[in-house]
């Protein structure tokens, strides 16, 4: 009798266990990984921030150096991204490079991703100051080596993803070509980040094309978030047909926003990013997310293979305090709050990546 009562409690506590593993999804593992999303949260002050100083950096690029650029107020390198519902592991740069051991990574885009990129190389150098490294560009590629690890952190200059061809009318926008070259390289890389947008809307001498192709149509221009769609789907047609899951991990940078109007931020008086030194308060950005985010996200949504976004939109957003403004590539003769100052926000990008491959 007793041993019929002790197999009945038993199966009792089975049920009762299987209802609880129904009831939480079937993974209280997976439950949780729901509930962390590292894109939403706020921006908290840290006193060990930054990670790296921009004099700690020998190689920072002029127009990301805003203290070397005379920029006064130190505040904004202070700000450390806290998610909502979890935690990010700090940035351990040697940590990284063990675990990355004779792999590569390669950055393809425009001068955001450029931005990614230094500040990449900036934050493991500055972890292991000591290490060797070699730095050379062929072309459109350059190439950060640290030796000792023998992982290379890359770059290769593409605005648009796309290819330009020089023709007997001019230069030639084929939406949906894929430079040859470009793509071998892509396919020989451990991990690769694409970016691409601040370059679709320029007009007049800074646009780089003449024609826009799309099949056999040539034309002289069209909608350019159409044209950003029609880019970004060749794109991911190229990632389906080409890349390995097994050899390649393929992220998009997502889209860096630009601060020049204080309206969206609730700063009507602001007519940019100039003198601003806090970010915006707290989780959300009164303006509103941007149109090209939600392009990106349904094409990336139709990709086969795995594609991570890095989906840097909101908390850069939240940073209007971060750009170079007048301390950046022109100087007080111009004004930049599209790109970012270094250490800066995109150090956060990469704290963004490392913690989703390490």
């Amino acid at each position: 009798m007793a041993l019929r009562s002790k197999i009945l409690e038993q199966g009792i506590l089975l049920v009762l266990v299987l209802l609880l593993f129904l009831v939480s999804g079937g993974s209280t593992a997976a439950s949780t990984a729901e509930e962390c999303n590292l894109f939403v949260g706020s921006w908290v002050v840290d006193e060990t921030y930054p990670l790296y100083t921009a004099a700690s950096c020998p190689f920072v690029q002029h127009e990301f150096n805003c203290v070397k650029n005379g920029r006064p107020d130190l505040g904004y390198t202070k700000y450390r991204w806290q998610p909502l519902h979890c935690d990010l592991s700090r940035f351990d740069g040697k940590l990284f490079l063990e675990k990355l051991g004779g792999k590569s990574i390669l950055f393809v885009g425009d001068s955001l991703s450029r931005n990614q990129w230094q500040s990449l190389t900036c934050m493991l150098h500055s972890a292991v100051p000591n290490a060797r490294y070699t730095l050379t560009r062929v072309g459109d590629v350059s190439t950060f080596t640290f030796t000792e690890y023998e992982v290379k952190v890359m770059l290769e200059k593409n605005v648009y993803l796309v290819d330009i061809v020089r023709e007997e009318i001019g230069r030639v926008l084929k939406l949906d070509i894929i430079n040859e070259g470009s793509s071998k390289l892509w396919q020989s890389v451990d991990f690769l980040i694409f970016n691409t947008w601040h370059w679709w809307n320029r007009r007049g001498s800074s646009q780089p094309w003449d024609y826009i192709e799309i099949g056999k149509e040539v034309l002289r221009d069209m909608d350019r978030m159409v044209a950003f769609e029609k880019a970004l789907t060749t794109w991911g047609r190229w990632v389906d047909l080409n890349i390995d899951p097994q050899r390649n991990n393929v992220f998009f940078q997502g889209i860096s926003p630009s601060h020049y109007n204080g309206s969206l931020w609730g700063e009507p008086r602001a007519k940019s990013c100039i003198g601003q030194n806090e970010p915006v308060v707290g989780s959300v950005y009164p303006g509103g997310s941007l149109p090209a985010v939600a392009v990106l996200k349904a094409v990336l949504s139709k990709i086969t293979n795995p594609v991570h976004l890095l989906d840097v939109t909101e908390l850069s957003l939240l940073r209007k305090d971060g750009h170079p403004s007048k301390y950046g590539l022109v100087g007080r003769t111009g004004l930049d709050c599209s790109h970012w100052c270094l250490a800066g926000v995109p150090d956060t990008w990469n704290l963004l990546f490392y913690n989703l491959i390490i």
